[in-house]
């Protein structure tokens, strides 16, 4: 099993639909079940997936969602990288701000999934697309 948990793994997920989303979920929990997490952190880890994944299509269509493992100083943890080519957010700042929302939602997604993970980066050009970068680390 420690062997196991030092091999880099990475996997990609292609998101277009639902199906798609709980197929991310499912895997991103998956991964950080091998990588160590615990059942609350694999948890954290799959609703901060499914977040990103449900942006994907609800405003960009398709994308993917590119899950890996990652070391740092010995410390073991989960990439999360959710990219698509959709019409991109004009204002990131606004867009990480509670509350915000085009869709008439809480306006929690992206402020709530940086909370969740413990590095959170958010590239984003109008009509070109958006990049997100998320890092978990065992505790």
């Amino acid at each position: 099993m420690l062997a196991e948990m030092r091999q880099p793994l990475e996997l990609r997920v292609s998101i277009e639909n639902e199906a798609d989303i709980v197929t991310a979920r499912q895997e991103g929990r998956r991964l950080a079940a091998r990588r160590g997490f615990s059942t609350t952190e694999q948890t954290l880890i799959a609703t901060a997936i499914s977040e990103v994944a449900r942006n994907i299509v609800e405003y960009a269509r398709r994308g993917e969602i590119m899950l890996s493992t990652v070391d740092r100083h010995g410390r073991p943890g989960i990439l999360v990288v959710a990219s698509d080519n959709g019409p991109g957010i004009a204002d990131t700042e606004l867009a990480m701000r509670d509350g915000y929302s085009t869709a008439k939602s809480l306006g929690m997604g992206l402020p709530g999934c940086k909370r969740l993970m413990d590095e959170f980066d958010l590239v984003s050009e109008p009509g070109r697309g958006t990049l997100i970068r998320m890092t978990k680390w065992v505790r």
